[in-house]
């Protein structure tokens, strides 16, 4: 059972993109900035910080002990949660950045499964995930599964089985699959103290109806607002104004896919939309062209006037 104190990662969370300079390297003077625009125009309180839209896996780890730092340090006060991912390749570069998180005052670590040499069952990825979490013992833990960007595949399902016996500080899953009945089993089996937080923004009000305690993704840095509406219009059982909301968000999207939607692109679409100089992508992720991303933010300008 968890602390009566602790906290739950639920609601909309956004996934943060990590601010760089012109020449690549991290800009921290962009964050506290990023905090109170995300807190004041988006309505967004929780964050998830070092993922897959803030970079990770082409940042040193010395650039995410810097990064991760900072997020805790300004976001302290101002949000509610500060949920740093610390997944990497190696084992102990993962548990140097959990131990790491622990330090700085995180809110919950969460860990992707490794991509280069890959678990095979759920057995090893739970064993991967067991020597993580004995690095940060007090940490809220949360596995994240991506299976898209890592090819692993593992059942999450099969995964969660007596985790809590070899992770006591296990709290639930980022779910950034788009298999709802995997998503669905793992609602069923866990317990209420987890958090079970959906990541396919387009198909979000499918995670809600399985169960989803919250929703994490990149394009919340820009439609927060409207995605906490598509909450509480769900929650008041006002379907058709969820569905509304979601099915802006999926034109938004199909339409950005037509001309390449990647992360460069989302990149320069928050900065557009917020104001933030985030900065282009790290290679060997390219910038989009201004042509591209203006199409793209006169369409959003379109759907979500009231942003």
């Amino acid at each position: 059972m968890a602390p009566a104190t602790e906290k739950r990662m639920t609601g909309v969370v956004a996934a943060t993109f990590t601010p760089l300079t012109s020449e690549g390297e991290i800009n921290l003077s962009v964050i506290g900035p990023y905090i109170d625009y995300l807190i004041e125009k988006q309505g967004v309180k929780t964050i998830f910080v070092n993922g897959t839209t803030g970079e990770s896996m082409s940042l040193s780890v010395g650039e995410r002990k810097a990064l991760a730092e900072d997020w805790c340090h300004k976001a302290k006060g101002k949000m509610e949660q500060v949920v740093v991912h610390v997944g990497c390749m190696s084992l102990r570069d993962t548990q140097e950045l959990a131990r790491h998180a622990s330090e700085i005052g995180a809110d919950g670590i969460a860990v992707i499964s490794p991509s280069f040499f890959k678990p095979c069952t759920a057995a090893d990825l739970r064993a991967f995930l067991r020597e993580v979490a004995s690095a940060a013992p007090s940490m809220p833990f949360y596995y994240y599964h991506i299976p898209a960007i890592t090819g692993v595949n593992v059942p999450v399902r099969d995964l969660l089985n007596d985790i809590e016996e070899i992770i006591p500080t296990f709290r639930g899953v980022k779910f950034s699959g788009s298999d709802l009945m995997d998503f669905g089993q793992c609602i069923s089996k866990g317990p209420t103290h987890w958090s079970a937080v959906y990541g396919v923004d387009e198909q979000l009000l499918a995670g809600l109806a399985m169960g989803a305690n919250g929703v994490v993704g990149s394009t919340y840095n820009y439609v927060g607002s409207h995605i906490n509406k598509l909450l509480t219009a769900f929650e008041n059982g006002d379907q058709l104004q969820a569905r509304a909301i979601q099915f802006k968000l999926q034109e938004l999207i199909c339409f950005a896919i037509k001309i390449g939607f990647d992360l460069g692109m989302n990149k320069q679409l928050t900065s557009e939309v917020s104001g933030l100089s985030l900065g282009p992508p790290r290679l060997p992720l390219i910038p989009c062209s201004h042509d591209r991303v203006a199409s793209v933010v006169q369409k959003y300008h379109s759907l979500f006037q009231n942003c």
